[in-house]
């Protein structure tokens, strides 16, 4: 087994932060399913530890004066949902999509308690932030109207982890075919993308960000992704227990639009009723 790639160093930043002047170390791989705790390899919640949570804690005030403005698909999503309806945006960062519809109880939650301390600064959600591992959701299940999961699967370092993530967002959506979840996660095939992968690069990568601050030394922090092929999102929605009614491809991300494959309906709630959180 191989280590991750690394990122081409000479590709242009994104936003100025990513893929600049970068030098990884030969890291261990993100272990497998099937192999997770072996001698050789780290377990996939301590190598995430390593290559996701600690890098975002470190970053966090960096990352998010890089992020402001809403995708337009994802805020189209939001803004379609009905008034008062009950929502979740787990991995929400900074809080950016948390103010697109004000007429939605929209719920945030981050693995980074330092960007969910920003989010909460800037008064996005209206204090419905909390820290929260995507793997173990604090909210009852079958108890939201909609979900958003905006580029966070993809830091899972295992397929077996990434459906279970997937999953994770289906349970708490209630049933019926008009609760829908949308997710987005980097693509692979980004033939006219500065970073410059493609279908043959490898789909288990570290991708650099370089933190350059006046008076202090140049860091430069190692952040994993997986890359998903065309179609295999849709592979993981339905392998999680869920049914694609929309998926494409915008700014170099896969996403889908799903829901609950075990559509029977729920006993009728008003949106914007808030007892299954009582």
């Amino acid at each position: 087994m191989t280590s991750p790639a690394v990122s081409n160093p000479a590709a242009a930043a994104e936003e100025g932060q990513e893929g600049v002047s970068a030098t990884a170390r030969d890291e261990q791989p993100p272990a497998s399913s099937a192999t997770a705790g072996g001698a050789d390899e780290p377990a996939p919640e301590a190598y995430e530890d390593a290559h996701v949570h600690a890098v975002y804690e470190a970053i966090a005030p960096h990352f998010s004066s890089t992020r402001h403005k809403p995708w337009p698909l994802v805020a189209d999503f939001l803004l379609a949902q009905r008034p008062g309806s009950i929502g979740l945006d787990v991995g929400c960062g900074n809080g950016k999509y948390l103010c697109v519809n004000r007429a939605v109880h929209l719920l945030g939650s981050d693995r980074s308690a330092a960007l969910v301390r920003l989010a909460a600064a800037e008064g996005r959600g209206l204090g419905h932030v909390v820290v929260a591992d995507g793997l173990a959701l604090p909210y009852r299940a079958a108890a939201v109207d909609f979900v958003v999961s905006i580029a966070v699967v993809h830091h899972l370092s295992t397929r077996a982890r990434r459906r279970d993530a997937i999953a994770a967002l289906l349970r708490c959506l209630r049933p019926g075919p008009d609760a829908r979840a949308l997710v987005y996660v980097w693509a692979l095939e980004q033939g006219g993308s500065r970073r410059g992968w493609h279908e043959g690069s490898e789909q288990d990568t570290l991708v650099p960000w370089v933190m350059r601050s006046k008076g202090a030394p140049e860091a430069t922090y190692q952040r994993y992704y997986h890359l998903y092929r065309q179609g295999e999102l849709e592979d993981d929605v339905c392998a999680a227990g869920g049914s694609v009614l929309e998926s494409g491809y915008e700014r170099d991300n896969w996403w889908v639009v799903c829901n609950r494959s075990d559509n029977a309906e729920e006993p009728h709630r008003e949106p914007g009723d808030q007892s299954q959180f009582e």
